[in-house]
């Protein structure tokens, strides 16, 4: 049987998340879990991070091909594009949350990662935006009650 990697784009991530649950997994392991009726500060932690690292090998295993197939070149492995838009709309996030509130921050947000992806339709990042803005108003500032500027100050 010639087991081969066939979407080398998966077994990175399914590695990734792979080392990001295990670690945090590690990590929350020093805390006391206590029981399922009264959670100790360990417990979610390290369910969060055994499901993660669950997903990854998961995700890992799908990466592998058994059997003849097209492989992706490594070199497209690792794209700037993305990375630049996905990290710069975090940045952009977290520096206007003061200024323009949860709500709009979180439409900049949206619209700047959108343009990680070549196809790009101004349409879709505006339902996303306005979806994604209206739901963590709801969640983050009115469920949780943390203390976020919802709107600009």
């Amino acid at each position: 049987m010639n087991i081969s990697l066939h979407k080398p784009h998966d077994a990175v991530a399914g590695g990734l998340f792979i080392l990001i649950g295990a670690g945090g997994a590690w990590i929350a392991a020093g805390y006391p879990l206590g029981t399922a009726m009264r959670m100790g500060a360990g417990y979610f932690p390290t369910l969060v991070g055994v499901c993660l690292a669950l997903l990854g090998l998961l995700v890992l295993l799908r990466s592998l091909s058994f059997s003849r197939a097209e492989r992706e070149e490594v070199g497209d492995l690792f794209r700037i594009r993305p990375a630049l838009f996905i990290g710069g709309s975090v940045v952009a996030f977290a520096l206007l949350v003061p200024s323009l509130g949860l709500l709009l921050a979180t439409v900049v947000m949206t619209v700047i990662s959108g343009y990680a992806r070549r196809k790009t339709h101004l349409g879709e990042l505006a339902g996303i935006s306005a979806a994604l803005a209206c739901f963590g108003v709801l969640v983050f500032a009115y469920g949780l009650g943390l203390h976020l500027p919802v709107l600009p100050v």
